[in-house]
């Protein structure tokens, strides 16, 4: 029988690209869980935060931070930013492309990430906040 678990990551963010690495914290909640077998989904709930993977380093960090500029700059104009005079306009196209939700499946308690990969949230805002995801664990 199929047993679904939510729980919450909470935990405050920069802004700007920020980049927080967050595999070890959906481990411990698939731990939580006392599943074995089955599926993890992160969501971000908002409009300007993303879930991914990468290999969580500082070149390769610097060089996602750069293709997200080269693709939706934040010194264009926006319409968002006209209508709110927010100036994220940049950040919600970016969540947009990278998406708010990741599947990833575990076995035996452990997440089948390849040796490289890990699973961040990236805070594309143009400020702080503190975010809260949604981890929600299915399996047996």
């Amino acid at each position: 029988m199929m047993t679904v678990s939510t729980q919450y990551l909470k935990f405050p963010t920069k802004g700007n690209t920020d980049i927080v690495d967050i595999t070890d914290r959906v481990s411990d909640a698939i731990l939580r869980s006392e599943l074995t077998d089955g599926i993890v989904t992160v969501f971000a709930p908002g409009a300007t935060g993303a879930v991914t993977t990468i290999e969580y380093e500082s070149g390769l960090i610097a060089d996602f931070k750069g293709m997200l500029e080269r693709i939706a700059p934040q010194d264009i104009e926006y319409m968002h930013n006209l209508r709110w005079g927010d100036g994220n306009g940049h950040s919600h196209v970016r969540a947009s492309l990278l998406g708010p939700g990741l599947t990833v499946p575990f076995i035996d308690g452990r997440l089948q990430l390849g040796t490289w990969q890990q699973i961040v949230f990236i805070d594309l805002d143009n400020r702080q906040r503190d975010r809260k995801l949604i981890v929600q664990i299915v399996g047996e």
